[in-house]
């Protein structure tokens, strides 16, 4: 039997699920599967390969049970009522109990065998009072999973500032480290207000070209260098990285853009390097 990659989930969790005997499954089909939650919809993506592999950071493995027919998207259509009803219900309990937490989305499962409450909290809560509340309200099976700001923006977030729908909750399942430092070398503007996205946190677009920009960077003199061209000796002040060209300052004080090629040498420069805290990380 073969097996495929099947997005399932509100958090669009990413997992390997082996196909029915005899069946095969297209890119879009919807499906019903058993995850380790529990009866779910999923998406299949396609076929599971060791190149999808190389991706897929301990991925759940599960079976596909069957295609999801009319009467099951029916079912699921359905769902959103019993989230309105947990969300209400555990917006009672935690005003009750007077935690300090704040109830973020809540997923009910497809075969209803659980119901899985995201929250944002500073500190640890102990919420067990809270969850035999809800387990005897809801009659089901209780998880909490506290989360992060990005979180929240994929499970609520709509569309960015660029128009379209906001990347963290399309295509990315797993979200990579941001820091200034790739908004710099991108000469992309700091104001915190147009760098920032829907979680108030740097926006994760700056990741997708810093690779390259680095590449290029390395084949640059550093800013502060000194260097000898055709023209003469100056110091690099500033680097146009997509254009491979640097801006020097030559001895007589003319400032000139300047051509990577037309570099003849380069006395490398005695400035500190760059250390953990210049990065401002921002972790996920």
């Amino acid at each position: 039997m073969s097996s495929y990659v099947v997005r399932y989930g509100q958090m669009r969790f990413l997992g390997e699920f082996t196909g029915m005997a005899g069946l095969e499954h297209p890119r879009g089909q919807r499906v019903v599967l058993r995850s380790d939650r529990g009866t779910e919809i999923g998406e299949v993506l396609g076929p599971a390969t060791d190149r999808t592999a190389a991706f897929l950071e301990n991925p759940y493995r599960g079976e596909i049970i069957r295609t999801a027919a009319p009467e099951d998207l029916e079912a699921e259509s359905k769902l959103p009522e019993w989230r309105e009803a947990g969300f209400a219900a555990c917006r009672e309990f935690i005003a009750k109990r007077r935690l300090q937490m704040d109830l973020i989305d809540v997923e009910m499962i497809f075969g209803r065998e659980r119901i899985v409450f995201y929250y944002l909290s500073e500190k640890r809560v102990d919420f067990r009072d809270l969850v035999k509340d809800l387990a005897r309200t809801l009659q089901t099976r209780i998880e909490m999973r506290q989360i992060g700001v990005r979180d929240e923006a994929k499970l609520l977030a709509d569309y960015g500032d660029c128009g379209k729908p906001v990347c963290c909750n399309t295509h990315l399942s797993r979200m990579p480290p941001v820091s200034m430092r790739m908004a710099k070398i991108q000469k992309t503007t700091l104001d915190p207000s147009k760098i920032s996205g829907r979680c108030g946190r740097l926006k994760c677009c700056l990741r997708y070209e810093f690779d390259t920009y680095q590449a290029l960077e390395h084949e640059l003199p550093a800013v502060g260098s000194k260097v000898v061209t055709h023209r003469g000796q100056g110091r690099v002040l500033a680097l146009e990285v997509l254009a491979q060209k640097v801006v020097v300052e030559f001895e007589d004080r003319r400032r000139i853009v300047v051509s990577s090629d037309e570099i003849l040498g380069v006395e490398k420069s005695k400035a500190r390097p760059l250390k953990d805290e210049d990065d401002d990380r921002i972790e996920p």
